[in-house]
């Protein structure tokens, strides 16, 4: 018999910097809530122009780059996975596997928040895969299925 999915209202940056190896430029999410289990999450990242991508993606238009939506996509994967298996586990390293059906439909700017709605597809042993819905006030501006490992 399957345990009831333990739900985690927010899991805060100081946690998420104690899970995921990424720091400063490349941490992706500021938060996660509405954590229940491995099933499911939400990660917020606010949007500023201050990160240096805007340097050069585009100085005169500065747009967030769409292959960081998808990373902060499974960079909320890889902590509602690590969150589920406990203390132990997150000692290790969980990798970003695949990346499938990826759509960009709308750009991301400055000022904009992001939240990563993220939904357990699969789970085989140390591996999880997860729909992403990335949305701007409540508009789905991308999209796609990441696939992340754990490993020693």
């Amino acid at each position: 018999m399957e345990q009831p999915a333990i739900t985690i209202a927010e899991v805060g940056i100081g946690e998420i910097l104690k899970i995921l190896p990424h720091r400063y430029p490349f941490l992706l999410v500021d938060r996660i809530i509405d954590i229940r289990g491995d099933q499911e999450g939400i990660g917020i990242k606010n949007v500023t122009v201050n990160e240096p991508v805007f340097q050069g993606h585009f100085p005169e238009r500065p747009v967030f780059p769409g292959v960081l939506v998808i990373e902060g996509m499974a960079q909320t994967a890889g902590v509602i996975g690590l969150l589920s298996m406990g203390e132990e586990a997150r000692k290790r390293a969980v990798y970003f596997l695949t990346v499938d059906k990826c759509k960009f439909r709308k750009p991301i700017f400055p000022g904009q928040t992001i939240e990563y709605h993220m939904r357990k597809m699969t789970r085989r042993r140390e591996m999880w895969w997860f729909h992403g819905d990335a949305r701007v006030d409540g508009v789905t501006v991308a999209e796609a299925d990441v696939g992340a490992m754990l490993t020693d």
